[in-house]
């Protein structure tokens, strides 16, 4: 019995020794598991819930795509797949790039098992001692419940940026000041134009008391750094066809006069249109196969839980845990109000009493999205800091490994009150880039720090250039990037820092990475249509995440 228990050892033990150890199942992560596997590599995916892809899976099913011709690789790879599912090539579109959250999942899962991967759910980083180093060497992880991996390089593709900050290595979170990198768009915003009150909004009670979902502290001077994010939330997928809907749930603790703000807003906003606002203006709906859509933040009050996730990056288990119940509690509640609440004016209110849960989608979680949208948390602070320069005029590097195209995009920061005595937001950044090259300097640690450590989804940028490439397809991109990377550094016996890196650009580009932007040929005749058939008047935000 001793000889059998002492094998049974000995086995797990062998199981748990892995060329890569990726931490983290984002889309990110998923990807740089993939990668490294088609290399050769044993590869294990630690995930600390019971889902895979992240936000790709978790709610934003309308892909941030940005200029789609600069999409390539392995995230390429899963939209193309993800259109089979849907059969698109029979309308000579074969990549589907709006998809159902459990259609995504599935063709994730579908590629990690092809991949031989080993995916194991379940297994959260043990907090504060999880990560075990020599030198500038990770030598294992240890999760929660007692296991452990050993590893020759190790992947961060976690929102949070856990194992990291546990390696030692340099990073921040929250926004740098405009004198940090010369950065016209960073820190505090002087004018934050867009998803803002439009009308003048009383933010007092009766008593002179501050009304729910307003602060009270300070905003800062414009160009001031600070240790706020911006807002985060759940990217709801909601359902119109009746067979499949169940009504908004009412969270526990509800109560309506949270939302005295929201109602005072509609009542105002009322006035100023002649008519009562449709849903469509208080939450962007993008739809979505079989009759859902992907519903997101829209508006100065919205499902953005605003200014209550300062805590979260940087916090422990239990602070995040707080927080995401709280946004939770915030965003059901707000769906229930407008759904309920007799302030609510009542073409709107049928109109969202029209939506709810879609019974066929995460079924497991209450039908409720698995992924809080962690748009932005710590940010690692490597070999080479990703900043505004590099998304408007220095567009080109050397050691590019994907590119980038969505906007600088911040969600709002903070809602405070103004000179003039009314409710006002700030943070929201909305601002075009040119395409531009990502370099793999931005996966990599300070090699003083750590020599065989990844960071696919927490990368080195500044608040200003992650508000950019933090979009899923990118996502995907520097994970395939970092697979391969790992991949090269274990056949070489070198620091990740040290591999060659136009042989890394070679494998990438022999595998659908694409380097150069290159408009597609019928987009100016597009965009002359779009603009004729595009209604005057005002434009409205159709932000997309």
């Amino acid at each position: 019995m001793k000889h059998l228990l002492f094998l049974a050892a000995i086995a797990l033990q062998a199981q748990t020794n892995y060329d890569l150890v990726v931490y983290g199942g984002t889309a990110g992560g998923v990807m740089t598991a993939v990668s490294g596997a088609r290399q050769g590599l044993k590869t294990v995916l630690l995930e600390p819930g019971q889902h895979l892809g992240g936000m790709a899976t978790g709610g934003l099913s309308r892909t941030d795509v940005g200029k789609r011709e600069v999409i390539g690789g392995l995230a390429l790879e899963f939209y193309y797949r993800v259109g089979e599912r849907y059969g698109m090539r029979r309308y000579n579109v074969p990549t589907a790039w709006f998809y159902e959250p459990r259609v995504g999942e599935s063709v994730l899962r579908e590629m990690l098992n092809e991949a031989g991967v080993t995916v194991l759910f379940g297994h959260r980083l043990r907090e504060k001692t999880g990560v075990v180093k020599s030198g500038t060497q990770v030598q294992e992880v240890i999760t929660e419940n007692g296991a452990r991996f050993r590893g020759k390089v190790f992947a961060d593709a976690g929102y949070e940026g856990d194992l990291m900050a546990q390696a030692k290595v340099s990073y921040t979170f929250g926004r740098e000041s405009s004198a940090q990198y010369g950065e016209s768009l960073a820190g505090v915003r002087d004018k934050t134009p867009k998803h803002q009150f439009l009308v003048n909004v009383n933010p007092y009670d009766a008593n002179g008391k501050l009304l729910p979902e307003i602060h009270k502290d300070p905003i800062g001077k414009p160009g001031e750094a600070d240790k706020k994010v911006q807002a985060y939330n759940f990217r709801v997928i909601a359902t119109n066809v009746p067979g499949n809907r169940i009504p908004w749930p009412k969270p526990a603790g509800y109560d309506p006069q949270r939302y005295e703000l929201l109602a005072r807003l509609l009542a105002e906003t009322t006035k100023k249109l002649g008519r009562a606002p449709v849903f469509h203006e208080l939450t962007l709906i993008a739809m979505i196969p079989n009759g859902k859509a992907d519903f997101n933040n829209n508006g100065a009050f919205s499902s953005d839980y605003i200014g209550k996730n300062y805590a979260y990056p940087d916090g422990d288990y239990a602070t995040r845990a707080r927080i995401w119940q709280e946004h939770i509690d915030y965003q059901q509640g707000f769906y229930y109000f407008l759904a309920n609440d007799p302030r609510v004016p009542a073409t709107l209110q049928q109109e969202v009493r029209d939506w709810g849960l879609p019974r066929d989608e995460y079924e497991d979680t209450g039908h409720w999205p698995h992924q809080l949208y962690v748009r932005e948390a710590r940010r690692l602070v490597g070999e080479f800091v990703l900043t505004q320069k590099d998304l408007q005029t220095q567009l080109t590097k050397p050691d590019a490994i994907g590119m980038g195209s969505y906007n600088s995009d911040s969600h709002n920061i903070q809602r405070f009150v103004n000179a003039q005595g009314f409710a006002e937001n700030e943070g929201d950044m909305q601002v075009p880039v040119t395409p531009y090259q990502i370099p793999f300097g931005i996966v990599l640690p300070k090699r003083t720090e750590t020599t065989n450590l990844l960071v696919p989804v927490c990368f080195s940028a500044s608040h200003v250039a992650y508000s950019s490439a933090r979009m899923e397809p990118q996502y995907m991109m520097i994970g395939h990037a970092a697979g391969l990377a790992a991949a090269m550094a274990i056949k070489a016996g070198k620091p990740v820092q040290e591999i060659s890196v136009p042989a890394l650009r070679k494998t990438l580009k022999d595998e659908g990475a694409v380097f150069e932007y290159q408009r597609s040929p019928q987009q100016d005749s597009l965009d002359v249509i779009r603009k004729r058939l595009t209604p005057p008047g005002p434009a409205r935000s159709n932000r997309e995440l």
